[in-house]
């Protein structure tokens, strides 16, 4: 009886409150009662990208330092390059070697030589007019029976030996003015190839030791300073590109069906502007219990899936990996905004 008196009396109290209370005060109590909207929990997360060396050098060169913001194609450092631009200058030498080599197959013979072989025949020509007016007139002996036949078979040869050195100067000349044989320009040109593979070769090995950023991205370490000596394979510069900065979070299992690659999402962080949004480009196929990193006492035993999303690009506002977020709205038009 007691106690049903008490629950009367704090009853009645309770009216007397409200009616004591203005539409606008009521209105407030009624805001505070209602429950918070669902946010889904997540954080920054980034894959770092190592930079190394392939053969091991004493470093003569870092111009980046850590937490610097560089543009892609800036350089990263310098292991020492003797070796290597001596490797490449030796490559280019052997290349314009081979390449001389295959232009003169092609071309034939020089042209001075080639007046020498023309002087050579117009000579043999010469002498063989004189020879074979002297056959004429050794025929015409011969016929008188004022001369012996040998005079005149003698005249004959000499003719003869005569034409055939003019006929051998005519073919060594137009030999002269063509190429080499297909087989030896083949073999030529498959030299040039061959050295230019190893020029190539050469030239990526000193473009290793000075590498340059791929990407634009954030200087995230340094590992050697200069003049230290570098091993084979070991990073000196560790980069954190734009591109590979990513939003991962987690949403209830009953909601999962909501999101799928190509989904927008809205998000916000502490000291972020207003408005942000991201693409879902990963969603997991297993479910997980709330993961440690954005443990809390309202979600501290949910079934959830990890969904990740690709951010807009935002020069003015990079985005730290391990920086809390929280998604705040889901669209799967990117137009209509389901909000939470």
């Amino acid at each position: 009886m007691k106690l049903a008196l008490l629950l009367g009396t704090v009853a009645a109290a309770a009216g007397a409150l409200m009616a004591t209370q203005g539409p606008g005060e009521r209105a407030l109590a009624a805001l505070k009662s209602t429950p918070a909207p669902l946010r889904y929990l997540g954080y920054v997360e980034g894959e770092t990208t190592l930079v190394a060396p392939p053969v091991s050098g004493r470093l003569v060169d870092r111009p980046v330092e850590r937490g610097e913001r560089i543009d892609k194609g800036h350089r990263l450092f310098v292991i020492d390059t003797t070796q290597a631009e001596t490797e490449v200058a030796r490559a280019a030498a052997g290349l314009a070697e081979m390449q001389a080599r295959h232009s003169n197959l092609l071309t034939g013979k020089r042209v001075e030589e080639q007046d020498v072989v023309r002087a050579q025949r117009r000579q043999v020509e010469a002498t063989l007019v004189a020879a074979e007016a002297e056959l004429g007139r050794q025929s015409e002996l011969v016929a008188k029976n004022i001369v012996s036949r040998h005079n005149y078979d003698q005249a004959f040869a000499n003719v003869a030996e005569l034409r055939a050195r003019v006929a051998a100067l005519t073919a060594r000349e137009r030999a002269g003015d063509l190429a080499a044989r297909q087989p030896e320009i083949d073999a030529a040109a498959a030299l040039i190839e061959q050295q230019q593979a190893i020029l190539n070769r050469a030239k990526m090995q000193l473009a290793d030791l000075m590498p340059v950023a791929p990407d634009r991205a954030l200087v995230e370490n340094t590992f050697f300073n200069v003049g230290e000596w570098v091993p084979a394979g070991s990073p000196v510069v560790s980069l954190l590109p734009d591109f590979r900065v990513k939003l991962r979070f987690f949403i209830p299992e009953p909601e999962v069906a909501k999101v799928r690659a190509g989904t927008r999402i809205r998000f916000n962080c502490d000291g972020c502007p207003p408005g942000l949004e991201a693409t879902v480009t990963y969603v997991a196929p297993r479910a997980e219990y709330t993961p440690p990193i954005i443990y809390s006492h309202g979600a501290r035993a949910n079934l959830v899936f990890m969904v990740e999303a690709r951010p807009d690009p935002m020069d003015q506002l990079p985005l730290q990996p391990g920086l809390p977020i929280t998604v705040e709205a889901l669209s799967l038009d990117a137009k209509t905004w389901a909000w939470r």
